[in-house]
């Protein structure tokens, strides 16, 4: 077995990433007021009120407003809400930006998410006597020197990194080593673990779990009887085992990358909806390339104006980060699915990424996709330096669909379990 004894392990977390880095560039463009002190969110079009609620403020949480909900929603409890729409290359900058900072600390950093990093300090006890003191001057230096505040746990392992950084919000430093388990995670309720999740709780529950500890003391032969292999895992992760390297990385370390939008009119023509499947396809090739990946499966979901939903998913037998081919496929499955019902919400999603390092074209990859990646290219970097209204399609325009389009980010970032 692996020894995690003699291993630091930092874990940096953003508090409330979207939102705090939208207040930051709008601070920095001469706004007075900053959005962190007031009820306000950031998700979907502010114009129409429609979309979800990506992020949200402190001053909105008192208001009972949570992540997921729709905007409608939230106005109903805060009528005054501050909304902003995402601005998703303005949170790779800041992500960017940060990570540059670490970098003056350690070589190896992990980017577990847009917000998310794990740093390894193993054996640099003589550059770093105090870790505590470390991770203070880190998050003071973010602090000071980037405007936003993260939330900083340490520990010998990635896990119990990542439960510390999550015990005392906001701007704080939390430690959680194995002898302070019992005293500091084990008090927490159990859907505050790692891995347990919507399905799982009831379970638990049913097994009278209700705290990490209780799950942590559990007949471990019970558990892997209710739960198979799953109960074993969070067996493992409520007693602080895990052994999982920090993996240096250039790249966003991603499951899937999708989008989604709630649309105001019921589109009622395949037409309109291949140009609303284009646009959110922008939107998730922009994200693909920017993470520096290629996929190589596609798959669309939509939402009648009567609630039924369906959705189909292709595999592909190259990689690509292409806008076109992305949408084409989207477009042929949405035309095998579609038996013409109005709809009010469709999504596009890719998964199975690889990073863009190591993508090479195949024989039966369409050759346009070279040229449309150098097309993909430029644009990117059109948007980047002018903004994402700079240079559009033309099929958008007079067409009443935005160009890029998508009320809901759903960037599926890798999880720990898959990476141990």
């Amino acid at each position: 077995m692996k020894n995690n004894d003699n291993r630091v392990i930092f874990h940096i977390d953003v508090n409330s990433a979207y939102l705090s880095w939208t207040a930051v560039h709008m601070l920095q463009q001469g706004a007075s007021l900053d959005i962190r002190q007031i009820p306000s969110i950031v998700g979907g079009d502010p114009v129409t009120r429609h979309g979800i609620v990506l992020a949200k403020s402190m001053p909105a949480k008192k208001f009972k407003i949570k992540t997921g909900e729709t905007i409608y929603s939230a106005l109903q409890k805060c009528p005054d809400l501050y909304i902003s729409p995402p601005k998703y290359d303005l949170y790779m900058k800041c992500s960017n930006a940060m990570v540059e900072l670490l970098k003056e600390y350690t070589p190896t950093i992990q980017r577990f998410s847009v917000d998310e990093c794990f740093l390894d300090f193993t054996n640099m006890e003589n550059l770093y006597p105090n870790f505590v003191e470390l991770a203070h001057e880190i998050k003071d230096r973010i602090k000071k020197e980037l405007g936003f505040t993260v939330n900083i746990g340490i520990s010998n392992n990635k896990l119990l990194a990542k439960v510390a950084s999550d015990i005392k919000k906001p701007d704080a430093v939390v430690s959680l080593f194995p002898l302070e388990i019992k005293k500091k995670m084990w008090p927490l309720p159990v859907e505050d673990l790692f891995m347990v999740g919507r399905a799982t709780l009831p379970k638990l529950h049913n097994l009278n779990i209700f705290t990490i500890g209780d799950l942590a003391n559990c007949d471990l032969k019970l558990l892997k009887e209710k739960l198979k292999s799953h109960g074993q895992m969070i067996w493992n992760y409520a007693n602080g085992i895990e052994f999982s390297e920090v993996r240096k990385s250039n790249h966003i370390d991603i499951k899937g990358i999708g989008n989604s939008t709630t649309i105001a009119f019921d589109v009622s023509l395949r037409s309109e909806a291949h140009k609303v499947i284009l646009s959110l396809s922008e939107t998730v090739g922009m994200r693909l390339r920017d993470s520096s990946n290629c996929c190589s499966l596609v798959s669309i979901h939509f939402r009648t104006s009567e609630f039924s939903s369906a959705g189909r998913q292709r595999k592909i037998h190259y990689y690509t980060d292409s806008t076109r081919s992305i949408a084409g496929i989207a477009c042929e499955l949405f035309d095998e699915l579609w038996k013409g019902e109005p709809l009010r919400q469709i999504g596009v999603r890719v998964s199975e990424l690889c990073t863009n390092e190591f993508c090479q074209t195949t024989f039966f990859e369409d050759k346009r996709n070279v040229k449309n990646s150098a097309l993909d290219s430029t644009l990117d970097g059109i948007r980047l330096k002018f903004g994402s209204k700079s240079v559009i399609r033309c099929t958008f325009l007079h067409s009443g669909i935005k160009p890029l389009m998508g009320g809901v980010q759903e960037d599926d970032y890798q999880l720990m379990s898959s990476i141990l």
